[in-house]
């Protein structure tokens, strides 16, 4: 019996479950992802499927879990998308980021599973986000003292969200490192076309290098270092940039602020003069207009790209927001 074979049975067994279960699903539906030749691919969401496209080309199939529009913190799989972890020649995801796909995949995914979490470390979820590590530098023992606090302010986030924070792919250089490591996964599963997935990953690596550079260089000098958004998803690229993120709610975008929160964060956005609160695609605008109602800032889109853009791809995707940083930011 062949390995495809096999998952092709587990892939009814499992449909038949959660069918028995109350869910439904269509007939003829096996699970298979892949064309003849080609490798099945199932990403988690859009970031691994991108990736995944790059990199596999012509020779791979990809599937996503998340769909267009759907918010992937939220995702929940139906009998099909079981079947497809089940049969896929390989599973690409981020453990803690869909606890159902990591459900999923624990129970179907075997060998053929690849977390993304475990090729680059992952830093400490922080509601609040107050990344001042880049601030007062060589400033002597106060400059180190407002340091530690900061650590452990961002620790005790740490505690409050309970994790890591999964937006890793909002560093562009992190990016190109799980590329890599796709790749030889990639390599793996199908060697006769190894040394293809290493180029177009090198390749990739090129483009991304490249968006790095646009991103330091096109924030280096801006009048404000500080950005206000609907949730802390962009922890990565304060971070990569020396920016400070102050997230009006914490790594789940549903998740609503106290009235505690939103003062705080107010009073801050008043602090630092921000003139811009950011919002994002999938997620309602509400919480980030009623602060800019409250100081008298406007609103725009910051897109944390945990689902595919209306136009263009991740690269053009990230281009727009460094244009929206820039003139929110007072950038020259």
């Amino acid at each position: 019996m062949t390995v495809r074979t096999s998952r092709r049975i587990l892939t009814t067994t499992a449909a038949a479950l959660l069918a028995a279960a109350g869910l439904t699903a269509c007939a003829d539906d096996s699970g298979d992802v892949s064309q003849p030749g080609e490798v099945g691919v199932v990403a988690a969401f859009y970031p691994l499927q991108f990736l995944a496209e790059r990199i596999g080309g012509d020779a791979v199939t990809v599937s996503n879990l998340t769909k267009p529009g759907a918010e992937p913190h939220d995702l929940e799989l139906n009998p099909r998308q079981v079947g497809e972890v089940v049969d896929a020649d390989l599973v690409v995801y981020l453990s803690g980021f869909q606890p159902a796909v990591d459900e999923a995949v624990e129970q179907n995914g075997g060998d053929h599973a690849f977390d993304v979490a475990g090729v680059t470390p992952l830093r400490d979820a922080a509601a609040g986000d107050h990344d001042h590590d880049h601030e007062g530098e060589g400033e002597g023992e106060h400059a180190e003292d407002e340091h530690a606090e900061d650590e452990h302010a961002e620790d005790e986030h740490a505690e409050d969200e309970g994790g890591k924070d999964p937006h890793v792919w909002l560093d562009p250089t992190r990016l190109a490192t799980i590329g890599d490591k796709l790749a030889e996964r990639l390599g793996k599963a199908d060697p006769d076309h190894a040394a293809d997935y290493t180029a177009r990953a090198g390749a990739l690596r090129t483009e991304l290098t490249k968006l790095d550079t646009e991103y330091a260089d096109g924030l280096r000098t801006c009048q404000r270092r500080e950005i206000v958004t609907s949730h802390a998803a962009f922890g990565y690229l304060t971070d990569r940039y020396k920016l400070e993120q102050i997230g009006i709610s914490g790594l789940t975008p549903e998740a609503e602020p106290s009235p505690q929160r939103l003062a705080e964060v107010a009073e801050e956005a008043r602090e630092h003069q921000a003139g811009t609160i950011f919002f994002e695609t999938l997620v309602s605008p509400k919480v980030a207009e009623t602060i800019a109602r409250e100081v008298g800032a406007k609103t725009a889109v910051l897109d944390p790209l945990e689902g595919p853009p209306a136009d263009g791809d991740y690269l053009s995707a990230m281009r727009t927001n460094l244009q929206t940083l820039r003139t929110a930011l007072g950038c020259s």
